[in-house]
């Protein structure tokens, strides 16, 4: 049996979105008496249990993605119903608009799929994803997904720690920040043809935010791989901070001893820092940040909560930041 305190990061019932596709999990063990489950995994159930998400995965991916551990995270927590999730996004070399992923992306092609992992670190050079993560089990973590723009979802993801997999290539005592980035490739993504943005799109973190628990190298979601338009094959879920810091479809990896320069934040640095935590108490100069519409969210009924510091995962991550003035390092 599994017993586990409830902690500040675990949504109420009467906070997150009604489920429409995707079944809770206890609630299925609950039918079944877990009879069809593995020990310690939920097989493909999750997969099985919404329509919608048929992409076949790469056979690099399918064999792991028969075997996912169920973690404590967000057991507790309705999620999202994977249609809105997979045709609501920001993805912006494919479009600006939030449908413009979903009926751009197939032009995307994510088989085979290599990282380049370089700078202050023992181990370095060019990895076939399915090398970088063949050492890891497979975990689904349940997060809320916070967009600085103020809308949020819950979102069970597929992934393996993105601490465990940075220490593989045994950053030095140099490496002070890793710095990721997109693929670049305007043929197969159209977005980048134009627009404001310098591309190749760019994040970092520090490095001990990169070896946080909480932070997922994520490559499925739902049960089953990622959809072109949610960063296939490969993204960052960092849960306490607003979804733009996810950098999805990453070729490149590189830990560095300075604070790495950030799509975003040398886009328009008045409106989002390198740090981009979920903040109530700072908003953005164009919105409040203090509430969110949890979406599915209808007009005349809208889904409105409020934001919680660190996006609700203060036990877990506000140590981090402790001493720091997250005004000014917003």
């Amino acid at each position: 049996m599994l017993i586990r305190n409830k902690k500040s990061s675990d949504i109420s019932e009467f906070e997150v979105t009604d489920e429409s596709v995707y079944l809770n999990r206890r609630q299925f063990m609950k039918v079944t008496g877990g009879a069809v489950l593995g020990a310690g995994t939920i097989g493909n159930v999750s997969a099985a249990l919404q329509s919608g998400n048929t992409l076949s995965p790469p056979p690099s991916l399918a064999p792991a993605l028969k075997n996912i551990i169920e973690t404590p995270y967000g057991l507790d927590e309705k999620v999202s119903p994977f249609d809105v999730a997979s045709s609501y996004n920001n993805f912006y070399e494919f479009g600006y608009g939030k449908s413009d992923p979903k009926e751009r992306a197939s032009s995307l092609q994510t088989t085979p799929w290599t990282i380049t992992v370089e700078g202050e670190a023992e181990k370095t050079g060019v990895f076939n994803l399915e090398d970088i993560i063949k050492d890891s089990m497979l975990e689904e973590r349940i997060y809320r997904l916070r967009c600085v723009e103020a809308w949020s979802m819950v979102i069970p993801w597929v992934g393996v720690s993105l601490g465990e997999v940075l220490k593989r290539f045994q950053p030095t005592s140099k490496a002070k920040y890793v710095y990721f980035e997109t693929l670049y490739d305007p043929k197969q993504m159209p977005g980048q043809n134009g627009g404001n943005i310098k591309w190749p799109y760019r994040e970092g973190l520090r490095i001990d935010e990169a070896m946080n628990p909480l932070a997922l190298l994520a490559v499925g979601m739902y049960g089953s791989v990622l959809p072109n338009q949610n960063g296939a094959p490969v993204r960052l879920v960092l849960p306490w901070k607003y979804g733009f810091k996810s950098i999805k479809s990453i070729v490149k990896i590189r830990f560095v001893e300075t604070m790495p320069e950030t799509t975003w934040s040398a886009l328009a640095p008045s409106e989002y820092g390198f740090y981009a935590n979920v903040n109530p108490n700072v908003d953005h100069p164009r919105w409040t940040q203090s509430q969110e519409r949890r979406l599915p969210s209808g007009v005349l009924f809208p889904n409105v909560v409020k934001t919680q510091m660190f996006n609700g995962y203060e036990e877990e991550v506000g140590s981090m930041y402790s001493g720091m003035d997250l005004t000014r390092f917003y």
